[in-house]
């Protein structure tokens, strides 16, 4: 039986396992091979999995799964952990670029803290005093107080599984705002259908839902059960953002072999 050759990384939490796929030998992953190299239990354990894929006129291709097994949408701290994992391959590059599912991305490693430059962001809106907003993946944004005594795992699936999202899903985000700069963020997320210790694209999504109706705050920090972030935007309209960066830690765990 030949062996998956893996590699574990986290980004404040954020658990994710990775495949050097650039010879395309994972290509014909499936669902459930992902799903059970996912599994805490029986498996690997990861928040989701990652190949590493060759892209002519990238330095990569970032391929996304859920730890349910199906590819899916942008992952903020996935994208700054194969930013990382290519750094440490011997990618070594000033600027990144790659391609996700949802477009290119830029990004660059300053002293140890991985910058990813996220999609611009047109469109926060207003549903039932909460914000709905795209960052790559689908955010729900709710502000609450006492965030970290906040029944995260039921009342984030109540929202997760209403009327509207109940089929494509969507991820559900608690947000405290403690200073004037400074917000605590608890995410649900679809696919994993759990809480995270933290998800890039919803701490992106709450600075942005917390501040677009401020002037000039454009560099919030972020507190999450995993530890901190920062993101960084510049407010061009009304409810337009554009030079988002999410920047933050991604750490090497550790890396093995599993019988494939």
């Amino acid at each position: 039986m030949s062996k998956m050759h893996f590699y574990k990384y986290q980004g404040t939490g954020n658990d994710f396992i990775i495949l050097d796929n650039r010879n395309w030998s994972y290509t014909a992953l499936t669902e459930e091979k992902v799903k059970a190299l996912c599994d805490r239990r029986f498996g690997i354990g990861a928040d989701g999995l990652m190949l590493l894929n060759t892209r002519s006129g990238y330095d990569f291709e970032m391929k996304y799964y859920n730890s349910d097994g199906r590819e899916s949408s942008m992952c903020g701290n996935g994208g700054r952990c194969l930013v990382k994992f290519a750094y440490d391959l011997g990618i070594h590059k000033d600027q990144y670029y790659f391609i996700a599912t949802d477009g290119p991305h830029q990004a660059e490693i300053d002293d140890g803290i991985i910058r990813l430059k996220m999609k611009n962001v047109t469109g926060i809106r207003e549903y039932h005093n909460d914000f709905i907003l795209n960052t790559g993946s689908p955010h729900y944004i709710k502000m609450v107080s006492d965030v970290m005594d906040y029944d995260v795992f039921h009342k984030g699936m109540e929202i997760r599984y209403s009327g509207e999202f109940a089929k494509e899903g969507i991820n559900v985000n608690f947000v405290e705002q403690k200073k004037v700069d400074e917000i605590i963020v608890r995410t649900y997320e679809r696919g994993v259908e759990d809480e995270t210790l933290s998800c890039g694209t919803g701490v992106t999504a709450s600075a942005l839902a917390c501040y677009h109706n401020e002037v000039g705050y454009n560099d919030v920090r972020v507190i999450t059960k995993g530890g901190k972030l920062r993101v960084e935007f510049d407010r061009v309209g009304d409810n337009a953002y554009e030079n988002i960066w999410l920047c933050g830690p991604a750490v090497k765990v550790f890396e093995g072999e599993i019988e494939d």
